[in-house]
């Protein structure tokens, strides 16, 4: 009897154990389902709070402006004496940015991957010296602003003085600028073909100096460059008189990144009223000329 009393206590208290766990078992799924509904429910809040960021930042509406610029493109940007970014073009672009309450960031890129800094969200613009023709379909700009031309640079002894002089010649260009686009172009393909050779590299400072050091024969570039690295740094070369093609530049914005364009716009037209801009032209020009922002 004692015996039986022992197995019907035992089997009870067995009972009670496996309910008990079943009803701990329960309480965890529920509490691991509710955890998981709630850790989708932050993921999703993230998602959307990164993508509202993202929206905020194409719209200019981040606190800061990041110019996108060549930091070997003197004198619209480059590194000055002092190891600050400088230049013509970042002067202009931190005076809208500290008119649009915006902190002002020069991030110095490189130049053949300026679209993939763009479209990435790194920086806001591209405002170096960026030449228009053939990109007006691709970006929001704000320009023409600043008209400008591409050129050959040569050494000060040369005997080139026309482009049919750089026949059988070594020239220099930079990478994905418009210089190199201009020489691609169908009507200038004769005179392309004509060089003895033809080589891309990083920037123009490096250019000149292989112009200088007798590794070229001639530079395609900018004129607003070149005449500044003639004057300035007392460069021993000279501007073959006969051009390869005028162009104009602007500031390139993301396509959909209208409002922040018209935004800068607008305030680059209040400081051409005010006299701004041809404080700033005649301090990197020594002339009020030039800006042609309407």
């Amino acid at each position: 009897m004692m015996k039986k009393m022992k197995n019907i206590l035992w089997m009870a208290t067995a009972g009670a154990l496996v309910l008990g766990l079943m009803a701990c078992g329960g309480k965890s799924t529920a509490g691991s389902e509710s955890g998981s509904k709630e850790g989708g429910s932050t993921e999703a809040l993230s998602e959307k709070a990164g993508t509202e960021k993202a929206e905020a930042n194409l719209e200019g509406s981040s606190g800061s402006l990041t110019v996108g610029f060549d930091q070997e493109f003197p004198p619209m940007g480059f590194v000055g004496e002092d190891g600050n970014y400088t230049g013509y073009d970042l002067e202009l672009a931190e005076e809208v940015a500290k008119r649009l309450d915006l902190t002002f960031v020069p991030k110095p890129i490189n130049w053949d991957a300026k679209d993939l800094e763009l479209n990435s969200g790194n920086i806001d613009c591209i405002w170096n010296g960026f030449g228009m023709e053939g990109r007006e379909d691709s970006y929001s700009f704000v320009g023409p602003y600043l008209a400008n031309k591409q050129v050959f640079v040569v050494r000060e002894d040369s005997e080139i003085s026309s482009l049919a002089d750089l026949k059988g010649k070594a020239v220099e260009v930079q990478k994905d600028s418009t210089g190199l686009t201009a020489l691609n172009r169908e009507e200038n393909k004769s005179l392309k073909d004509s060089f003895g050779s033809l080589t891309e590299v990083g920037d123009y400072q490096n250019a000149m100096m292989d112009l200088e050091a007798g590794a070229c024969d001639a530079v395609c570039m900018d004129s607003v460059v070149a005449e500044y690295q003639i004057k300035t740094f007392g460069k021993k070369a000279k501007v073959v008189s006969e051009s390869l093609t005028e162009e104009q530049y602007g500031i390139g914005f993301k396509k959909d990144n209208t409002e922040l364009a018209d935004k800068v716009k607008k305030t680059l037209l209040e400081m051409k009223e005010e006299g701004v801009i041809d404080k700033i032209n005649e301090k990197w020009f020594g002339t009020t000329e030039g800006f042609i922002l309407q």
